[in-house]
């Protein structure tokens, strides 16, 4: 039974969560299936300027930004938009999305149902600071596997 469904409140501070570092990104999870009882996913996460993810599809979840810091082209489906401080962005699922920061940005993300934690868990690297980190080279063999494992349609590179 998850604390939100025991009826209690859950309660982070700033900068508490779980951090990972997760395809250049810096993510810290603030609440996941464990809190949410499975509902959602929140994280508040971080991206330098130029930082875009392969355009891909989530078949389980909804995701949607708050825009705290920075700016973010936009892609999803045949529209794009341009995304600054203060901007609400849903991707829903089954189409296709990508974005790319434009500068640097610092956002909440939620998803739902929950699970996204457990995605960038799998994939990321536990983060013991809050500086992001040069960008690495990416093993796209293995970010294909993990994301068929949750569902998340990524096409190969060509």
């Amino acid at each position: 039974m998850s604390i939100a469904a025991a009826g209690k409140p859950y309660v982070l501070g700033p900068n508490e969560g779980d951090s990972y570092w997760f395809l250049d990104t810096l993510m810290e999870v603030k609440a996941g299936g464990s809190q949410t009882n499975g509902c959602f996913t929140v994280i508040e996460w971080q991206a330098g300027a130029g930082f875009a993810p392969p355009p891909h599809v989530h078949r389980q979840e909804d995701e949607a930004f708050y825009v705290l810091q920075g700016r973010l082209a936009v892609r999803c489906g045949d529209g794009e938009f341009a995304a600054g401080p203060g901007s609400f962005v849903l991707l829903p699922r089954g189409i296709a999305h990508t974005f790319t920061v434009l500068e640097a940005v610092r956002a909440l993300q939620v998803t739902g149902p929950s699970r996204f934690e457990e995605f960038v868990a799998r994939l990321g690297v536990p983060a013991p600071s809050a500086t992001l980190p040069p960008p690495s080279p990416l093993d796209v063999d293995n970010l294909l596997r993990v994301a068929r494992e949750f569902d998340i349609e990524i096409p190969p590179p060509a």
